[in-house]
C-alpha cells in the first residue's frame, strides 16, 4: 500500500512505501530540496481533493552520497503508526510460532521413535515408513510383540520306544494383523498329574534349521500357521503326560487355572 509523507523543509509530497518507512526508524531524505525529515510524523492523508504528489524519490531516501556532510541522521522516538508497530511485532510472533512447531514436530518424532513396535501394531500400516527413517537413523524396527494373539492350534505328543525320544508335534498361529516374534514355548512333561520336568524351546530350536535366521527374522506372517516338531530325549524320564504353552504368558494364565 502507498502512503503520502510531506517534505517540511518545500512542502513537496511523496509516495513511499512501509518498509521505507520502517528501515532507519523513519529516517528520509527529500528528493527535492535534499533535507532529512522523518517520514513517518510527515505522513499526510489524501482528502476528496487529490494532492499533488511527485513519484518516490528514487534512492534520494537513504542515499549517503546525496546526505549533506553535516546531517546525520538521529533516531526519532516518536511512536510508529499502528500499521507499522503491528508489522514490527507479528515477526517475532512468526519465529516464535515456527520455532515451537518444530520442537513439537521433533517431539512428537522422538516419541514414534520409542513406541515404533507398539504403533506398528496399532497401525500395521506405519511399518514401512518407520523402516525408511531408520534407514537413515541408523536403528530398527523391532517386532511388534502381542502374546495373546499367538495361539497353539493343536499339539500332539507320541514315544519312539526304539530311540527312547518323544516327539512333539504342533501348529501355532498368529492371530495378529502384522507380523510377531516366534515365541518360547514351554514344554512341561508329566506323570499322575504332575510336573515332572519343564524345558523352554526357543525358535531357533524349534524351526527347521536351514531357514531358522530367516524366520526369526521376519517373524510369523499375520494370519500364518507354522508346524513345529521337536524331539525330547526321555531316557531318564518317567513320564505319561505333557503340557504346551506359550513362555511365559500364556504358561502363567495356563498354571492358574
Amino acid at each position: 500500500m502507498n502512503l503520502v509523507t510531506r517534505c517540511p523543509a518545500c512542502g513537496t509530497a511523496f509516495r513511499v512505501q512501509r518498509d521505507q518507512l520502517a528501515a532507519h526508524f523513519g529516517t528520509v531524505r527529500c528528493g527535492k530540496c535534499g533535507g532529512v525529515f522523518n517520514g513517518v510524523a510527515a505522513l499526510v492523508e489524501e482528502g476528496p481533493e487529490r494532492l499533488s504528489v511527485d513519484p518516490s524519490p528514487q534512492l534520494g531516501l537513504f542515499d549517503p552520497s546525496r546526505r549533506p556532510a553535516q546531517a546525520a541522521p538521529a533516531r526519532n522516538d516518536a511512536p510508529l503508526p499502528e500499521f507499522l508497530a503491528d508489522e514490527r511485532v507479528s515477526r517475532p510472533k512468526a519465529w516464535l510460532w515456527i520455532l515451537l512447531s518444530v520442537v513439537a514436530l521433533a517431539a512428537l518424532v522422538a516419541q514414534l521413535y520409542r513406541i515404533r513396535a507398539e504403533a506398528i501394531a496399532w497401525v500395521p500400516e506405519l511399518r514401512p515408513a518407520l523402516e525408511a527413517g531408520c534407514r537413515v537413523a541408523g536403528c530398527t524396527v523391532p517386532l511388534p510383540r502381542r502374546p495373546d494373539l499367538l495361539k497353539i492350534v493343536s499339539s500332539d505328543m507320541h514315544d519312539d520306544p526304539g530311540r527312547q525320544l518323544f516327539v512333539l508335534n504342533a501348529l501355532l498361529r498368529n492371530l495378529a494383523r502384522f507380523p510377531q516374534p516366534y515365541p518360547d514355548l514351554e514344554l512341561a512333561l508329566t506323570d499322575a498329574g504332575k510336573v515332572v520336568t519343564r524345558r523352554v524351546l526357543r525358535p531357533s530350536e524349534y524351526l527347521d534349521a536351514r531357514a531358522a535366521a530367516r524366520q526369526i527374522a521376519n517373524g510369523l506372517e499375520p494370519g500364518a500357521e507354522e508346524s513345529l516338531r521337536v524331539y525330547v530325549d526321555a531316557k531318564l524320564v518317567r513320564a505319561s503326560g505333557y503340557e504346551l504353552c506359550i513362555y511365559p504368558d500364556d504358561c502363567l494364565k495356563h498354571s492358574k487355572k
